[in-house]
């Protein structure tokens, strides 16, 4: 999970909201929201999905750089009944259905950590790479009707390198049941020191290494973001996504010398073929 990254829009925000004129399929995803991506187009077995997304983003969390970058899309999934097992890039997990409202997801995936060199400006220079490792995600939403206008939604993302939660609210766009169409999103994250330290804390040798002040954080509130999501067929197995996210960090990790800039940001779009 990127955990938090969109700005940069205005290129294409039309495109990104330009409905398909072709006719499709009708089918029903497990739920109907653009950010649950659903292979299986409504059928028990196997669905496949294969594309590309380009991302441009804040270089690392907290960094005044930006740039683009080419991330696989798509999956590999099996569904029966509210059920769906997948494998997505450096992620495994299971999402289940239970009364039409709630909707559950266990993931284990891969953290890849941070380099010195994601600054191309040497800001992280001296700090050394932090640690990659493995996460675990319990998410869960529920819906206030089964349509799925209103959620909310409450995660906890634990590993190796800290913990973070996330408390959240959606709102979906759109009457598709196929998980096409749009939704906005906002939530507010709190992470332990551990994490927080990890991603903002500089250490004694760290600080003597780069001259940037040492500093310790504790744990509490992290950011509070937001996040637009898109999907839409393009013909009977082409589909369109895009998202953007915008992330603004609380005063403790503002203060800190890694962070640059007191956000984090992304937008991006892809294809994916659906078999």
């Amino acid at each position: 999970m990127k955990k938090f990254t969109g700005l940069l829009v205005a290129g294409f925000t039309q495109v990104l909201f330009v409905q398909s004129v072709l006719a499709q399929e009708p089918e029903t995803a497990l739920v109907p929201l653009p950010s649950v991506d659903d292979f299986t187009k409504g059928q028990d077995g196997w669905g496949f999905g294969l594309g590309l997304g380009v991302e441009y983003e804040s270089a690392y969390e907290g960094a005044d750089e930006f740039g683009f970058e080419a991330q696989p899309a798509g999956g590999v999934q099996w569904r029966r009944g509210d059920d769906v097992f997948y494998f997505a890039g450096e992620a495994l997990g299971w999402r289940g259905l239970r009364a039409e409202k709630w909707l559950f997801d266990a993931v284990v995936a891969f953290d890849e950590g941070r380099e010195e060199g994601d600054s191309d400006d040497g800001r992280l220079d001296g700090l050394g790479n932090t640690e990659e490792g493995t996460q675990v995600v319990l998410q869960t939403r529920y819906a206030f009707d089964a349509d799925w206008r209103y959620w909310l939604d409450g995660r906890i993302v634990t590993g190796d390198t800290g913990s973070f939660a996330l408390l959240g609210a959606g709102r979906r766009f759109g009457e598709q049941k196929n998980g096409t169409g749009s939704e906005l999103s906002i939530g507010a994250v709190f992470h332990n020191s551990e994490l927080a330290n990890k991603d903002f804390g500089i250490t004694a040798v760290q600080s003597a290494a780069s001259g940037l002040n040492q500093t310790t954080l504790g744990g509490g509130f992290r950011s509070i973001g937001i996040n637009y999501s898109y999907r839409d067929y393009i013909n009977e197995n082409w589909q369109i996504f895009g998202e953007v996210f915008y992330e603004r960090f609380g005063s403790d990790v503002a203060d800190s010398p890694i962070t640059r800039g007191n956000y984090e940001a992304e937008v991006g779009i892809g294809f994916i073929y659906v078999f």
